[in-house]
């Protein structure tokens, strides 16, 4: 068993990430803040079909995307604010719940431009399918830039 545990504990371990992002689920949008960086937080909702433009997706667009720069190691916190979310973008390879007081980290590293797109994958209520996930991810010096604009 110890040399299985052993590797349990190396898979889980994070390599030096470059950012850290703290995702929170709420009943039905997510909350992301930027732990690296001071006051960088926003919530994210699903764009009503209403409001939609012609290039949004329906039921997986967001108002507020996640800026990510590609070529990164990023650490992923998350963690719920009042039933079990699960935080999932399927091209990544990322499945992580998020549990009401309790903080759960995993990493993922992108490796090209583009736009990643996930949405809860727990029965959380009703509307569980309508809390969308969108990660931009951009290159290295874009994401500089849009941090100093926003800070």
């Amino acid at each position: 068993a110890f040399p299985s545990l052993r590797l349990l504990y190396l898979l889980d371990e994070i390599n030096e990430p470059l950012i850290t992002l703290k995702t929170i689920g709420h009943q039905w949008y997510w909350s992301y803040e930027y732990s690296d960086f001071m006051n960088i937080e926003f919530d994210s909702y699903m764009i009503p079909t209403n409001d939609l433009n012609l290039n949004n997706f329906r039921l997986l667009d967001v108002d507020n995307r996640i800026i990510l720069p590609m070529n990164s190691q990023i650490r992923i916190l998350v963690t719920a604010a009042d039933v079990i979310h699960s935080w999932t973008i399927p091209a990544l390879g990322v499945k992580i719940d998020g549990t009401p007081g309790r903080l759960n980290q995993t990493n993922f590293f992108m490796n090209r431009p583009g736009l990643f797109y996930g949405q809860c994958s727990e029965i959380c209520g009703a509307n569980h399918s309508f809390m969308p996930i969108v990660i931009e991810s951009i290159p290295t010096n874009f994401f500089i830039k849009w941090i100093m604009n926003y800070s």
